[in-house]
């Protein structure tokens, strides 16, 4: 199935925002990756370090049209991977959503197309996510420009 919009979080001030989240339990795991256009990290706006976080919401990341969006599920490391790129953000019955396309998709052992070099690092770490056990942490942050801000 191809996704054609995603809902997005809005932030205090009203700007349209993606949660990093995700972790692995015993045999099963998912994880949720956001990235820049051209796969690079991004800083997030907020980092969770309170209530729950065993397999929940990471890092917040602010999302623009062209950024990346790396979802995986695994049984047992059979991994699917869906990678999609954020087209055109709008309102949509009084919520902000996302339209997006899938760049690429990894089921029964191979990718649709050959994955680009771009997004082989939002991959490996939304495979690395989604096989944490019980992950509390944000896993692909930019964190040298972390001054920055």
């Amino acid at each position: 199935m191809k996704k054609t919009n995603m809902a997005l979080q809005t932030t205090k001030r009203g700007y349209p925002a993606l949660w990093e989240e995700g972790g692995g339990y015993s045999n099963t795991g998912y994880a949720t990756i956001i990235a820049g256009p051209n796969g690079e990290p991004l800083f997030p706006v907020y980092i969770n370090r309170r209530g729950r976080l065993c397999c929940g919401l990471h890092a917040l990341f602010l999302v623009q049209p062209g950024y990346l969006v790396v979802e995986a599920d695994h049984h047992r490391r059979d991994f699917v991977i869906d990678v999609y790129r954020i087209r055109a953000i709008h309102e949509e019955e009084g919520r902000l959503v996302a339209d997006v396309d899938r760049v690429n998709r990894f089921s029964r052992g191979e990718w649709e197309v050959d994955l680009q070099p771009e997004l082989e690092e939002p991959v490996r770490a939304a495979k690395e996510k989604a096989t944490c056990y019980h992950c509390k942490r944000p896993v692909y942050v930019d964190w040298e420009h972390e001054e920055a801000r």
